[in-house]
């Protein structure tokens, strides 16, 4: 029997601290949802890896983490999973049930309601785990170490992840004048000096969708994690990057971006997607680090530095992240800057 209400959780809501009770709460509304399964590339990407390896969730046990309103689960039931055992916090798990008893699908699909690390499942192992769990800036609300409590605790030995790997990646851009706008605005807020803002702002990335036109330099990968291999002291990271400028520009900032990777079949290409601004529009859009310095760049410029990247003290579903950077223009020492900006994702 699916439990899903509030009474039947294994979880108690109020035992939690302030910041997980919102953060489960922001995920109680419909809308979240809404946007996320209209986002086509995310959820046809879950259908299409799934589709194309029916014959590995034939007659499997696949766990659901954070199942939302459940259309992973259903869509893992469709094509061929022997039951589908769902988990989630949010009271958008109650709709999840009546969209599991309308679909047909009550004899494939548990639903439980709490944090996973308190549920009891039916199954002691299951053959898969689906799971929806990437933030902004991929690592963003942490739900990746829900993912692995799961994998270290229920998995069997050599079991499937969807998806199991993710990396992200950095390029430069030219905003100069957005962000000028974002800066002087508090200069001059209704004839006050209101300055003290500017240090908060630029501490906070902006998400948002890129024009791929603003990218004026190389790209690189930061990190790539392999999730049936990671741990949770590796999503602490440090990589270090070096760009090129493509052009005569101005770079104003940093955008990073991840991209997804499912399990494929021998000899099969893996289904994929990335959130880039290269690419289709996702909800996740890209993540901007805006600099304190603009570099003026010529072609081949470089751009050189190491971002550092860890949960935040007090709330661990934020982030910290440091980019400290040395730009080197060629044979012009006046352009050069060399600095470190802090950020907090939250």
């Amino acid at each position: 029997m699916s439990k899903t209400t509030k009474d039947e959780s294994a979880t108690d809501k109020q035992t939690l601290s302030h910041t997980e009770q919102h953060y489960f709460d922001s995920y109680d509304h419909y809308g979240i949802h809404e946007e996320m399964l209209q986002d086509s590339v995310r959820t046809l990407s879950y259908r299409n890896a799934i589709i194309q390896n029916k014959d590995f969730f034939k007659d499997k046990i696949v766990l659901d983490v954070g199942c939302g309103t459940g259309i992973l689960s259903m869509f893992a039931a469709k094509h061929g999973a022997k039951h589908v055992i769902g988990v989630d916090m949010s009271s958008i798990i109650e709709m999840a049930r009546e969209l599991v008893e309308l679909n047909g699908f009550s004899d494939k699909i548990t639903l439980l309601r709490g944090k996973l690390e308190d549920v009891e499942l039916p199954f002691k192992k299951v053959d898969i785990i689906i799971s929806e769990w990437m933030g902004y800036f991929l690592l963003y609300e942490s739900m990746l170490d829900t993912v692995l409590y799961a994998r270290d605790n229920y998995l069997v030995e050599g079991g499937l992840i969807f998806p199991d790997k993710c990396s992200i990646h950095v390029v430069g851009l030219e905003d100069s004048e957005f962000k000028q706008e974002k800066i002087n605005y508090w200069h001059d807020v209704y004839g006050f000096d209101y300055s003290p803002f500017i240090p908060l702002i630029m501490r906070e990335p902006i998400v948002d969708t890129v024009e791929s036109t603003l990218v004026n330099t190389t790209r690189c990968k930061l990190i790539e994690f392999d999730l049936n291999t990671v741990t949770l002291e590796d999503l602490s990271f440090e990589a270090n990057f070096q760009l090129e400028a493509k052009r005569k520009d101005w770079i104003s900032g940093l955008i990073c971006w991840f991209d997804t990777v499912f399990p494929a079949p021998k000899g099969k290409k893996p289904v994929e997607f990335s959130t880039g601004p290269h690419a289709p529009y996702t909800h996740w859009k890209q993540t901007v680090f805006y600099l304190s310095d603009d570099l003026e760049c010529e072609v081949g410029d470089v751009l050189k530095g190491k971002l550092i990247c860890s949960p935040n003290d007090r709330n661990n579903r934020d982030l910290d992240v440091k980019i400290d950077y040395e730009f080197v223009p060629k044979g012009s020492k006046e352009r050069a800057k060399k600095n470190e900006n802090t950020y907090l994702m939250h």
